[in-house]
């Protein structure tokens, strides 16, 4: 993240500054599925039984990223 705020800062091209969003965005929605995917499989083909709830989705604290 603060790759892409020195982006900004030095005047980066729109164009990267938009790449790097998008990979930003990637990794975390990879993550994402990558810790989701346990469950979703189990469910469709009757795996053993897995609780969403006791799966650990690690969520950002917004505030940390203002600055």
């Amino acid at each position: 993240m603060n790759d892409l705020i020195d982006m900004m800062v030095a005047d980066e091209s729109p164009a990267d500054i938009s790449d790097k969003i998008k990979e930003i965005l990637m990794q975390k929605s990879a993550e994402n599925i990558d810790i989701i995917r346990p469950v979703v499989s189990a469910s469709m083909f009757g795996g053993t039984e897995l609780e969403p709830e006791t799966l650990e989705i690690p969520v950002e604290d917004s505030e940390e990223d203002v600055e």
